[in-house]
């Protein structure tokens, strides 16, 4: 367990790695990545029980899927830093033959990772498959999961919303990144998503708001939904963020979801982000 301060700290490292690695590879997706940065951090580092020697089958501990696996910088970094892998393959970033290819993916066997998660909008679907085998297997673990907003566009996701609120799968805690910024523009533009807390609720979810950059509401939130599961019924995240948060030039645009920046921009951005654990 760790302290606000020092999930912030860890955090300002795992941003400084996604900078590095989508810069040298020039190639990536860091704003997503660095939206969600702080979300993670937590995740890993306060509120799951996991074991970084890794079982596929996950008993007995908490377990978190992503699904927008386009920000495999942040999910590789905190992985790293949570002792699941050395720190220093994140210089192997989308090289040919690494286990650290853009998307998540399982053949390679890096230890953290149960899915491939390339294609969007399976995430959900997945992760209330495993909750519900945890209720079956009497398995008193959570089961985490993360989305894009622009990502819940796909058909598929509410078709999981669905099937998780009918079979009352209440160790199931969705995140939504909630940021209105996609490849192609704002989330309100290419096809909005309305009044999503009214939706869920439709549904049959419980619903949980926070600010996903501000550590101390990320932990609280996490809590809240935790406190809130077990009862019956899913409980979602809707968790406000800034693309690119914490590099000042990628805040307020969707240009850098997946756009590299290039080394005079990388340095720019390091001057911006602590170092705090030692770049790998």
């Amino acid at each position: 367990m760790a302290d606000i301060q020092e999930l912030e700290r860890i955090a300002s490292q795992v941003r400084r790695d996604i900078v590095r690695m989508v810069g040298k590879v020039k190639s990536g997706h860091p704003g997503g990545s660095l939206g969600c940065t702080d979300f993670l951090v937590a995740l890993y580092f306060d509120i799951m029980k996991h074991d970084a020697s890794f079982n596929m089958d996950g008993n007995g501990e908490d377990m978190f899927f992503l699904s927008n696996g386009h920000i495999s910088p942040v999910f590789y970094s905190v992985l790293a830093r949570s002792g699941y892998f050395d720190a220093k393959e994140l210089a192997t970033f989308r090289f040919l033959n690494t286990r650290l290819q853009g998307h998540p993916t399982t053949h390679e066997g890096l230890p953290g990772v149960r899915i491939a998660s390339g294609s969007l909008g399976q995430g959900i679907s997945v992760a209330s498959g495993v909750a519900l085998a945890k209720k079956m297997n009497k398995d008193d673990r959570w089961v985490f999961v993360l989305t894009g907003d622009g990502e819940l566009q796909e058909g598929q996701n509410w078709e999981a919303i669905m099937f998780a609120a009918h079979n009352k799968i209440d160790n199931l805690i969705l995140t939504v990144d909630y940021n209105n910024a996609q490849i192609d523009g704002s989330v309100d533009q290419v096809l909005t998503l309305g009044d999503l807390k009214a939706k869920f609720l439709a549904f049959g979810w419980q619903t949980v708001e926070m600010n996903g950059n501000n550590m101390q509401e990320v932990v609280a939130g996490i809590n809240q939904a935790k406190t809130l599961s077990k009862n019956g019924q899913p409980v979602v995240i809707l968790m406000k963020t800034e693309m690119g948060y914490g590099v000042d030039y990628m805040m307020g645009t969707h240009k850098w979801h997946g756009s590299a920046p290039n080394a005079e921009q990388v340095e720019n951005a390091l001057s911006q982000l602590e170092e705090t654990l030692g770049d790998y």
